[in-house]
């Protein structure tokens, strides 16, 4: 499912127009993507855990000619799916 698929999906079982959940979803994304630029958690109960991780800087090796290479520790994001949502999904 792509984003606009999704958007139809949303719009049909909310009963809004593609346009008004094109909005909503933008603004759901843009709330997520600030609250973990600010170093926050989204927790949605029942669904998942939206959080931002730190990977630590190591030493990788070049698939291409084996050479060890140093990978600069980063942050990445995160989403741990809740106990409700796994168990709807099975």
């Amino acid at each position: 499912m792509n984003k606009s698929e999704l958007i139809a999906a949303m719009a049909d079982k909310a009963g809004l127009s593609k346009k008004d959940t094109e909005k909503a979803l933008a603004a759901f994304i843009d709330s997520v993507s600030e609250e973990l630029k600010a170093g926050k958690k989204v927790q949605l109960v029942g669904f998942g855990t939206y959080e931002i991780r730190e990977r630590a800087a190591r030493t990788g090796i070049n698939p291409r000619t084996g050479d060890q290479i140093k990978i600069a520790a980063s942050k990445a994001p995160v989403f741990k799916a809740g106990k409700a949502f796994k168990d709807a999904i099975q």
